[in-house]
């Protein structure tokens, strides 16, 4: 696997067993430099073996933005009740020696990780662990035309993150870019569930449609002859508008899909719409195409 960002550090460095005696060692002057993330729990409490192995597993994710402590209240019962616990598990966060965020009980490991993300932001440090910094080098590796090095530090970057929607969405373009749409369209079906609904894995989707339509688009210039010649021909517009695309002329198959829209908003249950949005989807939000194509539609149907 691609190192990424460096050594990391090791789990005693971020994850400690802290005593009632180290309380102000680890966690209020370990607090000074990061957030230290607080799990009061006890070995009878059955939500404390959920939450702790997942708040484990963000704190290791976020390499060494946030570090934790974990106090068994039986054993630290000062300062339980300095702190006031009432029930556990009782999760606070301390930085610069106050505490700054918590919660109670058992949450998903969404509002764990959007936790973290605050702690780590109110502190100015930065969870990524360098992932960005690798997605921005596969990104730019990628429009040099080096698909398969992009391809080798997108897979670093999931191993480092599962999750990782960027490096997922990255993949698939890496592989459509040397024309292996099969394996591109395998790892958009295997990328987890929770981040399938991500503009990256969107945009994917979008990248892969065109993809398989331009395997099967006809030559523009016959299309555009049958168009000229059959001005009524709805199905040879739209097929037009898929040559155009796979030829590259995204701006023109614009139009040609906006023209078939006027014509019939509802033909073929808006053919002419869902194409235009899956070649939205496929770009950049703010592309100039995607823009003024847009500005057109809502023209169009609100005119």
């Amino acid at each position: 696997m691609i190192e990424l960002g460096g050594a990391q550090p090791q789990d005693q460095d971020l994850i400690k067993d802290v005593a009632e005696r180290d309380f102000m060692k680890d966690v209020i002057e370990a607090s000074r430099d990061v957030p230290v993330i607080v799990d009061f729990w006890a070995p009878w409490c059955g939500p404390c073996k959920t939450l702790g192995p997942m708040l484990e597993q963000a704190v290791r994710d976020a390499k060494g933005a946030v570090k934790m402590a974990k106090v068994n209240v039986d054993e630290a019962q000062a300062i339980a009740g300095q702190l006031q616990i009432q029930s556990i598990p009782t999760v606070y966060a301390f930085y610069q020696g106050q505490p700054m965020d918590g919660f109670q009980g058992a949450v998903p490991q969404s509002e764990i990780k959007a936790f973290i993300e605050r702690l780590v932001k109110a502190s100015g440090g930065d969870a990524s662990g360098g992932l960005d910094d690798a997605i921005a080098a596969a990104e730019e590796m990628l429009e040099q035309g080096a698909a398969t090095d992009a391809v080798q530090v997108f897979q670093a970057v999931l191993g480092e993150d599962p999750n990782n929607a960027a490096a997922y969405g990255g993949m698939v373009r890496a592989y459509l870019a040397v024309g292996e749409v099969e394996q591109a369209e395998a790892i958009l079906n295997g990328a987890p569930a929770e981040i399938s609904q991500s503009p990256e894995l969107e945009a994917a989707h979008a990248q892969l449609t065109l993809a398989k339509q331009a395997a099967n688009a006809g030559p523009v210039a016959e299309l555009m002859a049958q168009v000229e010649a059959e001005p009524d021909n709805l199905q040879a517009r739209l097929d037009l508008a898929q040559a155009q695309n796979a030829n590259g002329q995204t701006e023109e198959a614009v139009e040609t899909l906006l023209e078939l829209f006027r014509k019939d908003r509802e033909w073929n249950n808006g053919a002419a719409k869902e194409q235009l949005f899956t070649i939205f989807d496929a770009l950049k939000p703010n592309d100039p195409i995607v823009l003024n194509g847009r500005r057109k539609l809502s023209s169009m149907i609100f005119a």
